[in-house]
């Protein structure tokens, strides 16, 4: 074994650790970031690395569950129905051909959501009562959210601790992300007061002095919540999601793949370092 397959080796999750119940929301509402192939790749890489991880697709576009390999003609119970119908949700929950990955997906019904669910006593808890019944079965839940400031990514980042945010390296980056980082504000003023920034990734990178201007206004902005990991532009990205395939296994050795799988490690150390600061902080006490 080589010191290459060493590090792998230390982000495999221990079988003696039980689920972590880690929650994140990935969102911008800015289309075209690279939002829901983020999510999508993220979610393969953690569960390479062996945590159970349930991809919930909240977009009424449904591409994380076509960016998977399912058709929306195939599901029988989607976020819709649980959001709306309160059905159970380990019905809605479909298995991947992907070891430690499972899906709870989307249809166009979601697009309906948001206005049959307006007159609904706290609308803006019907995620967090989901995923109240799921989060101990699970280390890593990923939530996929719509390009928009609604009632759908409000219900996401309700229910969440940690937010990721994707952000195109181009001219107009930072354009919404002022806005929402005031509905985030918002949103932990009066509906959820554990919610942050749990970290920044940079998407769609070309060698350019203006992409590297606006990773460095980025870096000025967000200091080390920014990731290490750039996503590159890469074509083999795209054709992995229009193959319902997840880049991982589509073609691993492709520049997207590594930079997922870096991203991936740095998600999953930086939880570590949290819980051990959260335990040392406990020591001290």
């Amino acid at each position: 074994m080589n010191s290459s397959d060493n590090l792998n080796n230390s982000f495999l999750k221990k079988e003696s650790d039980g689920f972590l119940g880690k929650i994140v929301a990935i969102a911008n509402q800015k289309g075209g970031v690279g939002k829901t192939t983020t999510a999508i790749n993220i979610a393969a890489y953690l569960a390479h690395y062996g945590y159970k991880t349930l991809l919930i697709d909240m977009d009424p576009q449904s591409n994380a569950t076509s960016g998977l390999g399912f058709s929306q003609n195939s599901v029988n119970i989607s976020i819709y129905s649980l959001l709306v119908y309160n059905e159970d949700p380990n019905k809605a929950i479909l298995k991947t051909p992907y070891e430690n990955l499972k899906l709870i997906p989307s249809t166009k019904q979601l697009s309906g959501a948001e206005v049959e669910l307006v007159t609904v006593f706290k609308r803006e808890f019907r995620l967090k009562e989901v995923l109240q019944k799921l989060e101990d079965n699970y280390d890593y839940i990923i939530i996929d959210c719509p390009p928009s400031l609604g009632l759908l990514t409000v219900n996401a980042l309700a229910a969440v601790k940690n937010i990721i945010i994707p952000i195109q390296c181009g001219y107009f980056a930072l354009e919404g992300v002022a806005q929402l980082l005031n509905i985030i504000d918002l949103v932990r003023r009066s509906l959820n007061v554990k919610l942050e920034v749990e970290g920044v990734v940079m998407t769609m990178y070309s060698r350019s002095k203006l992409a590297d201007s606006v990773i460095s206004e980025i870096k000025n902005h967000f200091g080390n919540k920014l990731y290490n990991s750039i996503i590159p532009r890469n074509v083999r990205l795209d054709e992995s999601a229009s193959h319902g395939k997840p880049i991982i296994e589509f073609e691993p050795g492709a520049k997207g793949a590594k930079a997922y799988d870096e991203l991936a490690k740095e998600i999953i150390k930086r939880y570590k370092n949290k819980g051990l600061t959260i335990l040392e902080s406990s020591l001290i006490i």
